[in-house]
């Protein structure tokens, strides 16, 4: 089953924007926290924890990027994530990753397939 996030539009190229995605399994009141990034027309979706501290990646909601906005930033220690793969590439977590989320955007909007959403 394909959920839509959000139009691809209310995410500013070069930054992201956190989601909770519904699992629709019976009992599951909280979902699972991701963030997207959006690069031109691609989006790119990571769980939103950080492999070293476990902690969600944003202090302020939405607040994903580093200052140049080449990278995701974890606000907890500062360690920083290529947006195309999610691979730490300075911080304590070097080498480590974060734990992907497929998205794709569809007639303009970004979806995710509920039954291969990951979980935490």
């Amino acid at each position: 089953m394909t959920d839509r996030l959000c139009p691809l539009e209310e995410i500013p190229d070069g930054t992201g924007r956190g989601f909770t995605l519904k699992s629709g399994a019976v009992g599951d009141p909280h979902g699972l926290d991701i963030l997207v990034v959006r690069s031109g027309e691609r989006v790119f979706g990571y769980v939103n924890c950080c492999p070293h501290a476990r902690s969600p990646l944003d202090w302020t909601p939405d607040q994903f990027m580093s200052r140049d906005g080449r990278h995701i930033q974890c606000a907890t220690h500062g360690a920083l994530f290529e947006i195309e793969t999610g691979r730490c590439i300075r911080g304590p977590c070097v080498g480590q990753c974060l734990t992907p989320v497929p998205l794709a955007v569809n007639d303009g909007q970004v979806t995710y397939d509920r039954v291969i959403a990951p979980k935490p």
